[in-house]
């Protein structure tokens, strides 16, 4: 190895330019011949340009194309077909095909005998009515899961087909989409600011075109409403603005009970805000805050497990914990949470 590299030291200091301005020209045609066989994939260029010209006869006209057409078409008739190496004859050989018991005889302790009035019955049944006495006699092996349920779960004869029939996809009802969200976000934010003591839950979930702006304006409102109980942002577009807006106002509302921001464009920085807000609030008892656009990160988990810990006002946390060491202390803490809440409740 080391004596290769001392042997290409020496190519190191070779001047390129020097070497080609001293070849001629045929010599440099050769080598532009060789360094386009180096690459002939050339993906820019056509399939009949990236081959250089090795031909050195003269064209004999312009294309033909029914005359080529014709010269191949005659050439394929005159050409004569190959011989099979092994020629076919027509002759069947081996044995056909016998099976060793084919009919089976039923012995004797196993035959059954029923009555008249059955065999009758039987005898007269139609094949939906043969597959519901298969189906209630447990022979569901002879028929598909759909046809056995219907024969069991219905007292008469569901199944409108026979035991060979063709299985078939369940019908489903289509599902009507869900109606707009009616409320009006202005008159709300509206009623927000006033104080109104009639609105105690306010509800903005599936309204997409809510401004920012009239978000954060909703949760500015908040920190000073005393009547409010429940507030829910699912699916609002909200974003990390809105959730430090919603931090501010858990630090200074001493009302509201129930907060919902699932389904939002929340990072993990957003919702650390909002967790680091909850241990200056001793009021909520339920927060959700799932399925967020992105993974959240251990660190956000961790400091949701530290908070449910310390406060001992929430009781319902929504969120899917992706590491067991979070979920398992969180599952505790709300355990311990709804016991002191059970207790407090008794005295």
């Amino acid at each position: 190895m080391t004596s290769y590299r001392q042997e290409l030291e020496k190519y190191r200091d070779i001047d390129e330019d020097k070497i080609l301005r001293e070849l001629s020209a045929e010599e440099l045609a050769q080598l532009d011949m060789e360094l386009l066989e180096m690459d002939p994939e050339n993906v820019l260029l056509p399939a009949g340009l990236r081959q250089r010209d090795q031909t050195q006869k003269s064209p004999t006209g312009p294309l033909d194309r029914d005359a080529l057409l014709q010269h191949l078409e005659k050439q394929a008739l005159e050409a004569g077909e190959r011989d099979d190496l092994v020629p076919f004859t027509g002759e069947k050989k081996g044995k056909p095909f016998v099976p060793k018991n084919p009919t089976r005889e039923i012995p004797r302790e196993e035959q059954i005998t029923l009555e008249p009035e059955l065999e009758e019955a039987l005898a007269n049944a139609t094949e939906a009515e043969m597959c519901d006495i298969a189906a209630i006699l447990g022979m569901y092996t002879l028929m598909s899961n759909k046809q056995y349920y219907d024969a069991i779960c219905s007292g008469t004869i569901s199944n409108t087909e026979g035991i060979n029939s063709v299985v078939k996809p369940d019908t489903y009802k289509p599902v009507p989409d869900e109606p707009p969200n009616p409320t009006n976000v202005e008159e709300t934010l509206r009623q927000i600011q006033a104080n109104d003591g009639a609105l105690e839950d306010v509800n903005l979930n599936n309204i997409k075109d809510i401004p920012v702006g009239t978000l954060r304006a909703i949760c500015e409102a908040m920190k000073t409403n005393t009547h409010v109980r429940k507030l829910s942002l699912v699916a609002t577009r909200s974003n990390d603005p809105v959730a430090s807006a919603v931090a501010e106002m858990l630090m200074e509302n001493k009302t509201l009970q129930s907060l919902n921001i699932e389904s939002n464009f929340i990072t993990s920085a957003g919702m650390m805000s909002i967790i680091k807000a909850m241990y200056h609030n001793s009021t909520l008892s339920e927060l959700k805050v799932d399925n967020q656009c992105q993974r959240l990160g251990d660190t956000v988990e961790m400091e949701m497990a530290t908070m449910l810990e310390q406060c001992p006002s929430v009781v319902r946390f929504g969120y899917h914990f992706t590491q067991q060491g979070p979920r398992a202390r969180a599952a505790i803490a709300i355990t311990n949470n709804n016991e002191r809440r059970r207790k407090q409740k008794k005295t």
